[in-house]
C-alpha cells in the first residue's frame, strides 16, 4: 500500500513496524529511541522527513537516508491547539495491520498535526483525526507502525493516528514507560486529567467556575495521594501542572 502525506509526499507500507516502545506524555506520543535532548538533536540531524521548527509543531516522521525506512515519529495531541474538536466517540477503526514505512524519496516535508480528538469509553483508545470531514467516510486502513500506535488511512491518504491503551504508555519526557501493568486507579485518573485539559471542563476551569476548580483540586489531590504506579502518576501531575499552578489555589 502506498500512502500520501501532506506536501504531496508518499511512502510505501513495509512488513516491519518499529520495535521502539511508544512514550505518551499526555501532550504527545513519541516513538523514537533518543533518551535526552542531545540525542534527539543528533537523531534529527541524521534523518530526514517532517520535523518541528521553532514554534511550529507538526507531526514528526523521520526516515533513515540510506534505507529510506521510518525510524521514529512524534504525534501531537490535538487538544494543545485552540481549534481542537473533542468527540466522545471513536470512529469505526479497521483491524490493525502491522507495518513500517519506506519513503518514496529523500525529501523533507511538513505533516500537519491533527485537530480532532476522539475518546473511546474509559479512554481505552485515543483516535486523532485531521479534521471532522474524516468522519464522513469509512476509514480504509489502520497501519500499526509501533506497539499501540497506528496510522489512519482514508482513500490512500494518512488522515490521523490512534493510540491504544494510552495509560500503559504514560511517562515523563524522555523516560521509558513502566513495564508493569497500570493500576485501575491510574486508568481513572488519566480520564480525569484528559477531562481537565479538554473542553468543556477546561473552559470552565479557565473561567474559574467553582465546580470546575473543585474538580481540579480533587484530581490533583488524588494524584498526590496515590502511592502505587508513581511513574505514571508523575506524568499526569506534569500534564495538569500548569492548570494547578494557575487555578488550583483559587
Amino acid at each position: 500500500m502506498r500512502l500520501k502525506f501532506d506536501d504531496d509526499w508518499h511512502a510505501t507500507v513495509t512488513p516491519d513496524p518499529l520495535s521502539t516502545t511508544p512514550r505518551f506524555t499526555g501532550n504527545s506520543v513519541n516513538v523514537a529511541q533518543y533518551a535526552d535532548v542531545h540525542e534527539r538533536q543528533r537523531f534529527l540531524q541524521a534523518t530526514f522527513g517532517s520535523q518541528e521548527w521553532l514554534w511550529d509543531t507538526p507531526d514528526v516522521l523521520r526516515f533513515d537516508p540510506d534505507s529510506r525506512k521510518l525510524v521514529g515519529a512524534v504525534f501531537q495531541m490535538p487538544y494543545v491547539t485552540a481549534e481542537a474538536e473533542i468527540l466522545p466517540r471513536v470512529p469505526v477503526l479497521p483491524e490493525v495491520r502491522p507495518g513500517g514505512l519506506r519513503a518514496d524519496e529523500v525529501r523533507d516535508f511538513r505533516h500537519e498535526m491533527c485537530t480532532v480528538l476522539c475518546r473511546a469509553p474509559d479512554d481505552a483508545v485515543l483516535a486523532c483525526l485531521r479534521d471532522l470531514d474524516v468522519l464522513d467516510e469509512p476509514l480504509e486502513a489502520h497501519i500499526g507502525i509501533a506497539s499501540g500506535v497506528a496510522l489512519l488511512v482514508q482513500d490512500g491518504t494518512v488522515v490521523g493516528w490512534s493510540l491504544t491503551d494510552p495509560v500503559r504508555h504514560l511517562t515523563t519526557a524522555y523516560a521509558a514507560p513502566d513495564p508493569a501493568p497500570p493500576s485501575p486507579a491510574t486508568r481513572r485518573l488519566l480520564s480525569s486529567c484528559l477531562d481537565l485539559i479538554t473542553d468543556p471542563l477546561l473552559e470552565e476551569v479557565q473561567d474559574c467556575e467553582p465546580a470546575a476548580l473543585a474538580r481540579l483540586r480533587e484530581v490533583h489531590q488524588a494524584l498526590r495521594a496515590q502511592r502505587e504506579d508513581r511513574h505514571r502518576v508523575d506524568a499526569l501531575l506534569s500534564l495538569i501542572g500548569n492548570l494547578v499552578e494557575d487555578y488550583g489555589r483559587q
